[in-house]
This record gives C-alpha cells, sequence and structure tokens, in this order.
C-alpha cells in the first residue's frame, strides 16, 4: 500500500526523480531478500499471497512508468517482473500477462525495436484469442491487423550485416535477452530460446491463423508486399489501402484488457517499407533510371528521403544501388557485386605475411637451463626418446601391417560376397524380368478379350434399343453366337439403311418449306410498301417541323448577337487604349530585353576573342618551344653523327695503314723464305753431287733459280759442317734442322724454335751476310739462349730475350 501511495504521488505531481529512486529501492528490497536468505522474517516468494502482493507492486509500478514516459525505468520494471518470476518459477495469471505484454509494445515501439515490437503484439495476441473468451470478433479483428503491422513494419534486411565480431557478439547476447522477456521463459538455458527474426515471424503468423483475423486492407497489403511483383504499380495499388488502414482503430470494447488501438501509427514504417520494396523490385528489372521517375514513383517522400533510406539499405546489403547527381540518374546492381572476402583483405594478407616471415626466419629455441647444468643428460634424453620414437614406429609399422592385412582380407571376402550376390541378383532380376513379361503378355491378351466382349455387348444393347424403338423384330436370334465382327456387320447396314431414309424426308422437308416460304412472301409483299409509304409522309411532317424550329431558333439567336454587339460596342474605345497600352509596354520590355540580350552577347563574343586570343598566343609559344627543343636535338643529334663519322674514319685510316704495314712484313717474310729455301737447295745439291750419278742427278734448275741459288751460296772461306764435307752414303743423311738464322750450334734446335730467334748455346754463329741482321751471331740477335728456351707461338720477330727488336715489334693482325 505505501509503495502503491507514493507511485500514486509521482503520478500525480509528475516527479520523475523520486520515481527513479523509488523503484531503484524495491529493486535493492528485492535482491536484499534474494542475498540474505538465512533471516529469521524473511518473507517467503514461493507464498501465492506474497507473490501476487510483489507481482501487483511491480505491474503498477510499470503502469506509472509508462504514464510518466519513463522508458527506461520501464524497461527495468519489466525486467524486474520477468526475475521475480524466473526465481518462483511461476507464470502470472492471464489478466497480468496482457498488462506485461501491452506495456512491453509500447516500450519496444519508442526505442524504434519494430521486431521485438511485432513479436510483443503476437504474444499479446495470442493470450486474448486464448483466454478472453468475451473479446468481439470485431476487436479480435483489430488484435490480429496490429500484429500483422507490426511484422510488416520490421525492416527486411538483417542489421547485423558487416558488424564486427565484438559487435556480433552483443546483438546474440541481446536478442537472446530479449527472446526470453517476450517468450517469459523460466528456463535461462541458451539452447532453450529461440532466435527471433522478421522471416520466422511471418511464417508463424500465417501457421498460426493470425491472417484469417485481420481486416481485408491488412491482408492485401500483406500479399502486396511480400508476394507480389509489382514493380511500376506498387505505390499506387498500396497508397489507397495505406489511406483506409490510417483512418481504422480506436477504443476497443469493454471486454478487452487493452484500452485502444491505433493502426495510424504504423503507416510511415509502412511506407518505408513500401519504399525498400519498390527499390529493390526495381532493382532487379533496372540497370539505370532517372531521378525524376523514381521520385514520382515513390509519392510518399522526396528524393532527398528516399536517398537516406537506400544508404541504410545499401549498407546492409538489402540492395546495390548509386546516384549519380551530376547525370540524375539511379544506377542499380546486385548485392553481391562487392565479395565479403574484400573487407578482411588486410588483414588476411597480415597473417600471410606473418607466416611467410616465420618460415623464412624460424623462431629460436631457448636452450633449457637443465641442458645447461646436464650437458649429458640432453644427448641421453635425445637417444632415449629416438629409441622410443624408433620402437613406436616400429610396432605402429607392425599394426598399420596386420591392419592392412586384415583390411584386405576384408576387402577379398567382401569382394567374393558382393559377386556372388552380384549373380544371385542378376538371376532374380532376370526371372522377375520374364514373369514380368509374360504377366504383361496375358494381361494385354485379357484386356483385349475384354474390350471387345464389351464392345460387342454395347453394340448388342444398341441393336436392340433401335429395334424396340422402331418396333422391328430382333436383330439377333437367340442361341446364335454372336461376335464383334457380326454386330459391326449389321450395325453398319443398319446405320446406312437409317441415312437413307432420313435423306428422303429431308427433301420432302425441303420441298414443303419452299413452297411456304414463297407463299409467306407473296402476301407480304403489298402490306411493305403502304408501309413504306406512310413512313415517308410521318418523315416529311417532321422534317417540315423541325425546320419551322430551326429558322425561329436562328432568327432569335441574331437578335440577341445584335444587342451583345451594340453593348460591347460602347467600350471600343477603351479596348483600344488598353490594347495600344499593352503593345507599347510590351515593346518596350521586348526592345530592353533584346538590348540586354545583345549586350550579353557582345561580353560572351569579347570574352571567348580573349579566350582564343590567349589560346592562341598559348599554342603559338608551346609550338615556337616545342621547334626549339627540335632544332637543338636535330644540332646535337647532327654533332653526334659527325663525330661518329669521324671517329669511323680515323679508325679506316688506322686499320688501313695497319694493313698496309701487316703487308709489308709478310711480303719481306716470303723473300726471306723463298731466300732460305734457295739457299737450303743450293746446300742440299752440292752435297749430293758425288754420290749421285750423272744420270740419276736431277735437271738443273731454271735459269732464274741457278742464279737466285748462286747468289746465296755461301763463300769458301764459310764454315761447313762435317756432314756437308762429303763422306760415306750413310753419313750422307742430313742432321736434323738447326736454326734457320742462328749461329751455329752443336745441338739441334726445336722444331718449334723461333725463325728469327738468337743463336745457339755457344753464342758465336756465323751468319750470312743476308741473314747477318736477323741471325742470332750478328750484332742485333742476343745469341746466348738455349735451345728449348722458346718464344710464345706466333712471335717472329724476337730473337733472345735481350733483343731489342723484339721488345719494339709492331702490332699487326
Amino acid at each position: 500500500m505505501t509503495a502503491h501511495r507514493a507511485f500514486q504521488f509521482c503520478k500525480q505531481y509528475k516527479r520523475t526523480t523520486e520515481f527513479r529512486r523509488l523503484c531503484e529501492i524495491i529493486r535493492n528490497h528485492l535482491s536484499n531478500l534474494n542475498k540474505y536468505r538465512d533471516q529469521r522474517d524473511r518473507p517467503d516468494l514461493s507464498a501465492p499471497e506474497s507473490l501476487q502482493l510483489y507481482l501487483d507492486t511491480r505491474f503498477e509500478q510499470l503502469k506509472v512508468a509508462t504514464e510518466l514516459e519513463l522508458w527506461q525505468e520501464a524497461f527495468r520494471s519489466i525486467e524486474d517482473i520477468h526475475g521475480l518470476m524466473c526465481m518462483v518459477k511461476k507464470t502470472p495469471k492471464a489478466s497480468l500477462m496482457v498488462v506485461y505484454y501491452a506495456k512491453l509494445t509500447e516500450i519496444f515501439w519508442i526505442s524504434s525495436s519494430h521486431l521485438y515490437h511485432a513479436y510483443a503484439w503476437l504474444k499479446l495476441f495470442t493470450l486474448q484469442k486464448s483466454f478472453n473468451k468475451n473479446l468481439s470478433q470485431k476487436d479480435l479483428q483489430m488484435i490480429a491487423s496490429s500484429v500483422v503491422l507490426a511484422a510488416l513494419a520490421v525492416a527486411p534486411y538483417d542489421h547485423t550485416y558487416g558488424a564486427s565480431h565484438l559487435e556480433l557478439e552483443n546483438e546474440k547476447e541481446r536478442n537472446l535477452r530479449m527472446a526470453n522477456l517476450i517468450g517469459f521463459n523460466l528456463d535461462l538455458k541458451p539452447e532453450s530460446r529461440e532466435v527471433l527474426s522478421r522471416s520466422s515471424l511471418l511464417s508463424e503468423l500465417v501457421s498460426k491463423g493470425v491472417m484469417s483475423c485481420v481486416t481485408q486492407e491488412v491482408k492485401d497489403l500483406y500479399h502486396l508486399l511480400e508476394h507480389e511483383f509489382l514493380p511500376l504499380d506498387l505505390t499506387a495499388k498500396v497508397q489507397p489501402l495505406l489511406s483506409k488502414i490510417s483512418k481504422l482503430g480506436g477504443k476497443l470494447g469493454s471486454a478487452s484488457s487493452l484500452p485502444e488501438v491505433h493502426l495510424s501509427q504504423y503507416v510511415p514504417a509502412l511506407e518505408k517499407l513500401v519504399t525498400l520494396r519498390l527499390l529493390q523490385q526495381v532493382s532487379q528489372v533496372y540497370q539505370i533510371m532517372k531521378i525524376e521517375s523514381l521520385s514520382q514513383m515513390i509519392p510518399f517522400f522526396d528524393f532527398f528521403a528516399v536517398e537516406k533510406i537506400s544508404v541504410d539499405a545499401v549498407k546492409h546489403n538489402f540492395i546495390a544501388m548509386k546516384v549519380d547527381h551530376m547525370k540524375h540518374v539511379v544506377l542499380f546492381g546486385t548485392p553481391g557485386l562487392e565479395s565479403d572476402d574484400l573487407r578482411d583483405h588486410l588483414t588476411v594478407f597480415a597473417e600471410s605475411l606473418n607466416k611467410a616471415r616465420a618460415m623464412i626466419y624460424p623462431p629460436t629455441k631457448k636452450s633449457s637451463k637443465l641442458g645447461e647444468i646436464l650437458p649429458g643428460l640432453g644427448e641421453i634424453v635425445d637417444k632415449e626418446h629416438k629409441r622410443l620414437l624408433a620402437r613406436k614406429s616400429i610396432i605402429e609399422k607392425r599394426k598399420e601391417e596386420q591392419e592392412r592385412q586384415l583390411l584386405e582380407m576384408e576387402r577379398e571376402e567382401e569382394s567374393r560376397r558382393l559377386k556372388q550376390l552380384k549373380i544371385t541378383e542378376e538371376a532374380e532380376q532376370k526371372r522377375l524380368a520374364t514373369e514380368y513379361e509374360q504377366r504383361n503378355k496375358q494381361r494385354i491378351l485379357r484386356e483385349i478379350e475384354e474390350r471387345e466382349l464389351e464392345e460387342a455387348q454395347a453394340l448388342l444393347e444398341e441393336q436392340e434399343k433401335r429395334s424396340k424403338r422402331k418396333g422391328g423384330k430382333k436383330p439377333i436370334l437367340e442361341g446364335e453366337k454372336v461376335t464383334k465382327q457380326i454386330l459391326m456387320e449389321r450395325a453398319l447396314s443398319e446405320q446406312l439403311r437409317e441415312r437413307q431414309e432420313m435423306e428422303k424426308k429431308l427433301q420432302k422437308l425441303v420441298k414443303t418449306m419452299d413452297y411456304l416460304e414463297r407463299a409467306k412472301r407473296e402476301e407480304a409483299a403489298p402490306l411493305i410498301e403502304a408501309a413504306f409509304q406512310q413512313r415517308l409522309v410521318e418523315e416529311k411532317a417532321l422534317h417540315e417541323h423541325e425546320q419551322q424550329l430551326e429558322t425561329e431558333l436562328s432568327r432569335q439567336r441574331h437578335d440577341g448577337d445584335l444587342k451583345e454587339k451594340y453593348r460591347l460596342s460602347r467600350m471600343l474605345e477603351n479596348k483600344i487604349i488598353f490594347e495600344e497600352r499593352v503593345k507599347s509596354r510590351r515593346e518596350a520590355e521586348f526592345n530592353q530585353r533584346r538590348a540586354d540580350r545583345e549586350e550579353r552577347i557582345n561580353q560572351i563574343i569579347q570574352a571567348r576573342k580573349q579566350e582564343r586570343e590567349a589560346l592562341r598566343k598559348k599554342i603559338f609559344f608551346v609550338r615556337s618551344e616545342e621547334e626549339r627543343l627540335k632544332k637543338l636535338r636535330e644540332e646535337e643529334e647532327a654533332r653526334k653523327h659527325e663525330e661518329a663519322e669521324r671517329r669511323r674514319k680515323e679508325e679506316a685510316e688506322r686499320k688501313a695503314k695497319l694493313d698496309e704495314i701487316a703487308e709489308k712484313q709478310r711480303q719481306r717474310e716470303r723473300e726471306l723464305e723463298e731466300k732460305e729455301r734457295v739457299r737450303r737447295e743450293t746446300l742440299l745439291g752440292r752435297a749430293t753431287d758425288g754420290l749421285h750419278r750423272p744420270s740419276e742427278l736431277p735437271a738443273g734448275p731454271e735459269p732464274g733459280a741457278a742464279a737466285a741459288a748462286a747468289a746465296a751460296a755461301p763463300a769458301p772461306a764459310k764454315y761447313v759442317p762435317k756432314f756437308r764435307r762429303g763422306g760415306t752414303e750413310g753419313s750422307a743423311q742430313a742432321p736434323p734442322e738447326t736454326d734457320k738464322w742462328g749461329g751455329g750450334s752443336s745441338r739441334p734446335a726445336p722444331p718449334d724454335s723461333d725463325k728469327w730467334g738468337g743463336g745457339s748455346s755457344g753464342g758465336t754463329g756465323q751468319a750470312t751476310s743476308d741473314t747477318d741482321r736477323w741471325g742470332g751471331g750478328g750484332r742485333w740477335g742476343s745469341g746466348g739462349s738455349r735451345p728449348d728456351d722458346r718464344n710464345p707461338p706466333g712471335d717472329r720477330w724476337g730473337g733472345g730475350s735481350k733483343s731489342t727488336w723484339s721488345s719494339s715489334r709492331p702490332r699487326g693482325r
């Protein structure tokens, strides 16, 4: 009673702060009761009287909170009621539950939680329909319409699309909490909670028969918004329904626990839903649309509001559209255009980079302190571990081998069994197929016989009926065997006879009708002529009467027009003055506008001339600069080309000089080789003169060659080796070839020795006068190198190591 009086005080004087404090005090009282359960004078909440008092206090608190519009405090009161019933595990009476859900609908509507608001209305409708037997059909229809409209007012897209993990968890907890409050579940296990959604709510409305109780306008609106596809006519069909729905509602009967129902509160949300459905359907039909056309299709909102609604829909992946304000068009797409995988691409990229880094630079394992203290223990543990791993692997291999063998045995057994089963099944199928074919053949034959028998019986009955109707004899004698062929032949003959009789009757009837029609026309001809003459007389009189009336009316109109002309002729001067005034004013205005226009055109022309002049100057400057740069580039290229040409000429001249030097060197070498060859032939010829007979002597050389040999022969005072001084036939063979240009050496020179190099080991060899300049014994050769000392291959000008010529030989090719 004290709490109720305090609530009424706060309600009467609008004391919201004191009301909040009072609610907090009552809430603390209940929590203290649960906290200190061992008190002696603690009230027993399981007692029906105590529980009813506590519930009455909470429900009164809820009513006052909603009347003071303290919606947060009202929601806390709802949670207090639910927590109290969870403690005692009992459900309140139906009358209290109606108040509970009625206030819950108001709270959820104010908080814009339309989904929870619709679920609360559904619970309220179920309670009213189940427990209120005195509820009238009209009140039940209004409550059911509120339920359907509240369900339709829920946004058709998922608000959790694109939310973070934390937001999803919070939304999940909130949904479970609201589901407990709406469903009034006293069991707090998560498995017993249902998932709240718009689709499940609408399906539940249909399954529970709510749609059968609503008004026809609401039912039509539901079918238009949820089942119809009318992108161009949707608003035209929905708008009259919304105007009718906005007029429905009002106070309910006394039997209902609800004071009143207003359906007009759902109209804005339904208009928003119609806009969303229209955008969704239009996006499925069109790819581009003008903003003006879209605005005309949505009469509820201006385009600014439509754009705000579409932004929310695109954000939650309900539709895909873009607004191009420059082109004044709306572009539609598909919601799955942007993949959901692209949202977390940076996170996935960072994780991939982290894995790659761990693979390239693996983390170093810290050595254990035990291994540092006892270095030998680690090795022992490793060996033992390896041994155990090896033993384990052996055991596993044995197990795997046994399992594999068992598996192979089972597989073989299964394959044998399957083969046998397959053979049995094939035999059974063949037997069944054979039996089925035999049964089909027997059935077809039996059906053919039965059909023929039935047709024969039908023909027989028809023939009997015809014979009875005509009074004739029976077509078939008793005891005669009736077959289908016999019946068909007799039926055909009977039909032919009847057709002939019918044709005769028709010919007689045609002749009779012809005579009758001719007689009728002969009698009707004078009557038709008399009626035509009478019609001419009547129409002539009618025409004369109408002509007189028309003449009278024309005369009256003429007199009236003359009077009107006389009446209006008095203001003719004023009319002319007014006309002149209007013309002069319009002419002045026209002249002024024309002057303004010409001035504006002149300004535009001057501005465009200036722009063209500036553009022309800019183009001239750019072209001049380009020509200058082009000229510089061409000069640079010409200079580089001349430089390259000059270098190429110098290189060609240098190469020609080198070729000339090399050619001179080769010419000199050829001359020297020719002289050496002649000298050797001359020496060999002298040595072999005594050994050969005169008849075996070779033919004498040519005159030129003889002269060259005589010129190249050494002087008598020169040193001649022993093997050239004559001797036996065996000693006449030439020794190995010595150095061509060096002074005589006791040891033969190697075959690859330098032709022009210096001389023998003695260094005192004498050269001929022609080879004195190049020989080893002359003043240019060193003459002290050993026979084995070789110059590099291709070094044809070097003598010894100290030869002045070899160090300065020309660089030919």
